[in-house]
């Protein structure tokens, strides 16, 4: 595990002054940020039954204040648009603290993607303070403040269950299962810490007195490097196995080790994923496998065995030695990806799902081509079709993107055929580029001779200047299958009539 950043500030450090003013007034011109928020905060029940020891269970642990003086969250690395938020909540009389991943992520020295606000305030206060607030969300009922491209989301302090036995029940709603089907009952800022998912995202910080609130032992784990759940672990996946993909993703994202009694539930309950929507695991599929560190995730997916709800079609050909075509490409086309984010270079989820699927795309070809007698084009193309299909099953990925993989895939029977105009043809096709990539990578895989001298050709091809290409388009030759020419067939002549 890496060394992690200095999280507290000594206390003799002296704090920046401008900390030490407790502005009462709102900044002024708001900064422009962007920021696209899922439901990575949502209040959840947690049923009264024996907690595991060495969980942060609700009431062993006091709240601790940390002042400013003594951690590193500073206001400049705030977006002014959250702060703006949060002063408007406490000059109207609520409380109002900045919490989860953004406080996670200033503790740890790293730039929030987005900011996140609780407060005491319902929505409909909050959307009384702000005219440019909009309400969403009929399961966990929230408010967005609209700033340009930046949202701020607002939620209310969430409450216990239990408090409340006569509550409405359009409030909250559970599943037989225990998944949470509806949430919106409200409480304390105690209670809301108890009801988050992790204790590093239980953290608030307060611009009132720049102070940190721990109620769960939140910075403790953060300087330990532990991801752990609040409360029960089974009874919290249970309420949303998203947390299953969650724990894994956190752990892989900031390098950290997932607690013995977090852990341990997690290969039991796997198959609970598959109660949740594929739309909703489709948009999570790109933030364990897109953000950088899809390598690693992929490993605590596997280790953990949730790589199979998501992606059985791939997890049906694992193998004991790791070591096939497929699984080569997985690793290979999961490194690639986290590379070119981390250089901020852009990817597109069509190419990775069209490598990752590439070889249950072929076994299946050859098998309906053998068992059916069909031309391999034809069962190709039956295939794609069967493989999406299965896929979405479990990620219900958008027709923009099949589509795209679908174009990726067919070029693949078609690079091979270079002679005469199709070279050309084939380069202004829109997905050139990343079919070509998909070659090349096969190539490295499979270790395949003729197909590494394929993808050189074209490597080559691409950035010859003319003359190169027509010799290089020359020294291949007559195309070995010419298209046959259509005869026209005479046009049948009506009989004559008699008499005529």
């Amino acid at each position: 595990m890496t060394n992690r950043p200095a999280m507290m500030r000594r206390p003799n450090d002296k704090a920046p002054v401008r900390e030490e003013q407790a502005a009462a007034q709102e900044p002024a011109a708001p900064r422009q940020r962007s920021a696209d928020k899922g439901r990575e905060h949502a209040g959840r029940r947690s049923a009264p039954r024996k907690r595991a020891p060495s969980s942060a269970a609700e009431g062993t642990r006091p709240m601790t204040v940390i002042p400013r003086e003594q951690h590193a969250i500073s206001r400049k690395d705030i977006s002014e648009n959250a702060l703006k938020v949060l002063y408007r909540l406490n000059k109207s009389g609520f409380e109002a603290y900045l919490v989860g991943g953004g406080v996670r992520d200033l503790l740890l020295g790293k730039k929030p993607k987005d900011f996140d606000i609780t407060t005491n305030a319902t929505p409909e206060q909050v959307r009384k303070l702000f005219r440019n607030c909009r309400l969403v969300g009929r399961r966990f009922r929230l408010a967005h403040v609209m700033f340009g491209p930046e949202i701020i989301e607002v939620a209310t302090f969430r409450g216990h269950h239990e408090q409340n036995p006569e509550h409405d029940k359009n409030s909250s709603q559970q599943a037989q299962s225990g998944m949470l089907l509806r949430d919106n009952i409200f409480g304390s800022i105690e209670e809301d810490a108890q009801r988050r998912d992790f204790t590093i995202n239980s953290l608030y910080y307060g611009v009132a007195d720049f102070a940190l609130r721990d109620y769960v032992g939140g910075l403790r784990d953060l300087q330990q490097g532990v991801i752990r759940l609040i409360g029960d672990p089974e009874t919290r996946y249970r309420e949303d196995p998203v947390r299953m993909l969650r724990a894994v993703r956190f752990a892989a994202k900031l390098d950290m080790t997932i607690s013995e009694e977090t852990a341990e539930p997690l290969p039991r309950l796997a198959s609970l994923l598959h109660d949740i929507p594929p739309a909703r695991l489709f948009e999570e599929s790109l933030k364990l496998l897109q953000s950088g560190y899809g390598f690693q995730t992929y490993l605590k997916l596997c280790e953990y065995q949730l790589f199979q709800p998501l992606f059985p079609l791939i997890a049906r050909q694992f193998t004991p030695n790791h070591n096939t075509p497929m699984e080569r490409i997985l690793v290979q086309v999961l490194k690639n990806t986290d590379h070119r984010l981390q250089n901020n270079m852009r990817v597109n989820p069509a190419f990775l799902f069209a490598a990752m699927l590439w070889y249950p795309l072929l076994e299946h070809a050859q098998k309906l081509a053998q068992e059916s007698g069909l031309a391999y084009y034809d069962a190709f193309a039956l295939a794609m079709n069967d493989v999406l299909d299965e896929q979405c099953r479990s990620l219900a990925i958008p027709k923009r993107i099949t589509t795209l993989v679908r174009d990726i895939w067919q070029l693949q029977l078609r690079l091979s055929r270079r002679q005469g105009k199709r070279a050309h043809k084939l380069m202004e096709h829109p997905k050139f580029r990343a079919a070509y990539d998909l070659l090349a990578l096969r190539a490295q895989v499979e270790n395949n001779p003729e197909m590494q001298r394929l993808a050189e050709w074209w490597a080559e091809f691409q950035d010859a200047t003319p003359a190169s290409q027509k010799t290089m388009l020359g020294s291949l030759g007559e195309d070995p299958a010419p298209r046959r020419s259509r005869q026209r067939r005479p046009r049948r002549r009506a009989p004559r009539k008699e008499g005529a």
